[in-house]
């Protein structure tokens, strides 16, 4: 094997690992979405999220692009690369409580 044969399998195996870790984001009509907010500010006083929202999905068009809802600024289509699903509190699971004991 030479040089070139070893990087294009690293290369292929790298991917491969890369891709496997990605997860699908697939939206479906009447889902509750974040809209990521990309505007640059170069001095932006204090810290707040980037994600604004929820908004409904109206309408899912070929090719990435989905057509999204809110009650105050109605409705326009947006990149699926800038959408998130929005998961409400009690959706995500339950968590249990364990007990510790002082040590003897």
């Amino acid at each position: 094997m030479n040089a070139y044969d070893t990087a294009s399998i690293y290369k292929a195996r790298s991917k491969q690992y890369h891709d496997a870790k990605i997860e699908k984001r697939e939206f479906k009509e009447g889902e509750k979405v974040l809209l990521y907010n990309s505007r640059l500010k170069l001095f932006p006083g204090k810290l707040k999220s980037r994600w604004s929202g929820p908004f409904d999905v109206v309408r899912v068009f070929p090719h990435g692009a989905i057509e999204i809802r809110n009650d105050d600024s109605g409705s326009f289509k947006v990149n699926g690369h800038r959408l998130k699903h929005y998961f409400l509190g009690d959706s995500i699971g339950s968590f249990a409580s364990l007990d510790l004991k002082d040590p003897p």
